[in-house]
């Protein structure tokens, strides 16, 4: 595996040695480098650098272009304005730089320096409970994270976090024990059967909890029973856990992720820690007792009253709260895993819960300078109108149809040109599943997490604008082309000159390393979406502007245009696999 730097990083490089050589007095200075529209990059750092040594900023512009090569890398540069440097790619380096990325299996993309371990938690469905459209973000921000940070080399950790524990199970255990034949089914249920058998009891639990007040008090004493690890009542609350993992890994399969047992480690895997937390906490004084509940205190956290507003760890019926959970898993992560990182994927509406728990474990030192916590806060799904997405009878959306839907849509959208590509029936099919479920998660992808977004399906499945299904169709028609180019092969051509549509297209190939290393260090997969709809579009541009398979173009040529569109093909295929998207070979 060979790391290729980019054109970017090689013309910083050379303008700061440029820039030492020229004027040594100045120290080391970093300059400004960014993509211009006047040339392919402009650097500055002149007129800071001149008001440094009391100098005319355009006369140190043109001693630093005295002190550039020109040549192999730089085609051309000039001083503008005020002592900008308006800098030319040369075209046979662009050719050359791409020809590299397209040597190597992971287009040149280096790993990350100095990879670490994070922990992410996300996708946190909860037990005897339907998935809705509020569960979308947090499992399709998280998988495309993971795919993410794993590309750059971080060893990540997946936990989903499922919500399994509370009083709510004592009711259904109950009512299990008093109607034993309630979940049974047959081997191999799908997961709607194991939901709709869980639908019904619990309905059936609530209807007699809320009506028979015997009923009720048995369903307390054994909420105690689970809580003191009753033999009989946690083989019943693990059989409830069972039926929900059937049916939440089917859904996570309609959403094409992969969910492994061992990383699903609920608010149950962390009972055994409670009480320990809740001493180290204690002793250490970071939490107090107030009022006979274990509280942590902020300074900057008030209520309306102008009190303040406690994170409470235990509640002063010797109860756990939340927090004991989260602050017990934040040990869990750093002290067991050894996590460099803890990665939240969770609702904006938590940020106040999580900045508590954070800075609690700040202070009493579980987080530090060499461990730190993150949550990526994601908004919410909003419907057309631009109220929180529900169905006309004002009931939360249920994922699985809402997925069902998307994969009917885009297949009608595929089916449509079926004909002119020749796909079977079976293609028809399988091209719409991806197509549909890849135009959920890109609609998701290409807004910035922290932002709401408005589902609409009508515009996710759409062939133009900003969607997964105008990248898949580019795929598939680069994929298609170089099917049909017969015994013409990619190969590049540095000796080429190219079109302004070729150069611009390499130009935006060769950032693909630098765009990943941006997304993998803020988080913020919405770019990369950004970086593959241009990427797109620029081809988009080169296949109108210049032809490929023609047979009055030198074979050179054809070989040269080959390699540029097999190249934007790996790449859209590897950025859109980062983004848990596939695409299709034939559209």
């Amino acid at each position: 595996m060979a790391s290729v730097p980019s054109l970017a990083s090689t013309l910083h490089q050379r303008i700061t040695d440029a820039l030492s050589a020229a004027l040594p007095e100045a120290g080391v200075v970093d300059p400004l480098l960014r993509r211009s529209d006047r040339a392919d990059f402009q650097a500055n750092g002149m007129l800071a650098l001149a008001k440094k040594l009391k100098g005319n900023p355009r006369e140190l512009a043109t001693k630093v272009v005295e002190g550039l090569p020109t040549g192999d890398v730089i085609q051309d540069v000039e001083v503008s304005g005020p002592g900008f440097l308006n800098i030319t790619v040369a075209d046979a380096a662009i050719t050359r730089t791409l020809a590299a990325r397209a040597a190597d299996d992971r287009l040149g993309v280096p790993f990350a320096k100095a990879a670490g371990t994070t922990v992410i938690d996300w996708a946190q469905p909860n037990v005897a409970k339907e998935m809705h459209v509020g569960h979308l973000r947090s499992a399709v921000i998280g998988d495309a994270t993971v795919k993410i940070l794993e590309f750059t080399g971080e060893k990540v950790i997946s936990r989903h976090h499922i919500g399994d524990w509370g009083t709510q199970f004592g009711m259904l255990i109950q009512y299990l024990i008093e109607h034993p034949h309630e979940l049974d089914h047959k081997d191999g249920a799908s997961g709607e059967e194991a939901m709709s058998n869980l639908n019904r009891l619990y309905k059936a639990a609530r209807a007699l909890f809320d009506a028979d007040a015997e009923f009720k008090e048995r369903a307390r004493r054994r909420v105690v029973d689970l809580q003191a690890g009753d033999e009989e009542t946690l083989a019943l609350w693990q059989r409830f856990v069972d039926e929900s993992k059937i049916y939440f890994y089917s859904v996570f399969d309609k959403l094409d992720m992969e969910i492994h047992d061992e990383n699903v480690v609920g608010e149950s895997g962390y009972n055994d820690m409670l009480a320990e937390t809740c001493r180290l906490l204690e002793e250490s004084g970071v939490a107090v007792r107030s009022e006979g509940a274990l509280c942590v205190f902020f300074e900057d956290v008030k209520g309306p009253d102008g009190n303040p507003v406690p994170l409470i760890v235990q509640k002063s019926d010797g109860g756990y709260g939340y927090a004991a959970t989260d602050l017990s898993a934040i040990r869990d992560r750093v002290q067991n895993l050894k996590a460099n990182t803890l990665l939240y994927v969770v609702d904006a509406r938590q940020a106040l819960h999580f900045k508590m728990v954070f800075e609690t474990a700040r202070r009493i030192g579980w987080l530090n300078e060499d461990v730190h916590a993150v949550q990526l806060a994601f908004g919410t799904v909003l419907g057309k109108d631009g109220k929180p997405f529900k169905t006309r009878e004002g009931e939360t959306v249920r994922l699985v149809d809402l997925l069902d839907e998307a994969v009917s849509r885009a297949t009608d959208v595929v089916r449509e040109k079926a004909e002119k590509v020749g796909l079977s029936e079976q293609e028809i099919v399988e091209n719409g599943r991806q197509v549909g479920i890849g135009a959920v998660k890109y609609a998701d992808l290409s807004t910035s997490a922290a932002r709401d977004y408005k589902f609409d399906l009508d515009q996710m499945v759409s062939l133009n604008g900003d969607t997964s299904v105008y990248l898949q169709y580019a795929y598939a028609r680069i994929r298609s082309i170089l099917r049909r180019a017969g015994e013409a092969k990619p190969v590049a051509h540095p000796e080429l000159a190219l079109a302004p549509a070729e150069r611009a297209l390499g130009l935006h190939l060769d950032q693909f390393g630098e765009t990943l290393h941006e997304v993998a260090g803020s988080y913020e997969p919405h770019k990369l979406a950004g970086y593959l709809y241009q990427l797109a579009s620029l081809y988009t541009t080169f296949y109108d502007q210049c032809q490929v398979l023609s047979d009055q173009n030198a074979p050179e040529l054809v070989e040269n245009r080959l390699f540029l569109c097999d190249l934007t093909a790996r790449t859209l295929h590897q950025g859109m696999a980062l983004l848990g998207i596939r695409t299709p070979e034939r559209l």
